[in-house]
C-alpha cells in the first residue's frame, strides 16, 4: 500500500463519516416532525455503509501485492425499521380519534451517540491524512 492509497482510503472515510453526521442532523432536526410531505410522521435514516473493494479474499490478496484497498463507500440510507412511538396528546392537530399522535421514531440520545461516533470517525480519518503528510515530508527530507 502507497501513502497515496493511505491517503485515498482517509478521504474516503471522510466523506462517509461527514455523510453520517449530516444524516444525524436531519434526523435530529425532524425528531418532533409528525407530518411530511406523504403526510405521515418522519422516519429516521440510517447510513449503510460497505468496504469499497470486493471481496476480503480479492482484499487480502491486494494487500499482499501491495495494491490500494479501495476504502469505504455509502452503500444506502435507509429508514429505521423501529415502530414510531404513540404519545398521547389530543390537543394535537395530528392526533388520532384515541389522542394519540404518531411521533418520529427518533431518539435523541441514540442520534447523539451517532454524532459523536461520526465525529471520533472523522476525526480518525483527518489523523491518518496528517500522519501520511507528515510521512511524505519526512522522505522528500531523506532524499534530499
Amino acid at each position: 500500500m502507497s501513502l497515496f492509497d493511505a491517503i485515498g482510503t482517509a478521504a474516503s472515510g471522510l466523506s462517509a463519516e461527514r455523510l453520517r453526521m449530516d444524516v444525524v442532523a436531519e434526523n435530529l432536526a425532524n425528531a418532533q416532525s409528525t407530518r411530511g410531505a406523504d403526510g405521515q410522521p418522519y422516519r429516521r435514516k440510517v447510513v449503510v455503509l460497505q468496504e469499497s473493494g470486493s471481496t476480503f479474499g480479492a482484499t487480502l490478496d491486494g494487500a499482499m501485492r501491495n495494491a490500494a484497498s479501495g476504502g469505504v463507500r455509502v452503500a444506502a440510507i435507509a429508514q429505521d425499521a423501529t415502530p414510531n412511538r404513540l404519545v398521547y396528546d389530543p390537543g394535537h392537530p395530528d392526533a388520532d380519534e384515541r389522542g394519540y399522535v404518531s411521533m418520529p421514531n427518533v431518539q435523541p440520545v441514540t442520534e447523539m451517540v451517532d454524532l459523536i461516533t461520526a465525529s471520533r470517525g472523522y476525526e480518525a480519518n483527518v489523523t491518518v491524512m496528517q500522519t501520511t503528510k507528515q510521512m511524505f515530508t519526512k522522505t522528500l527530507e531523506i532524499l534530499r
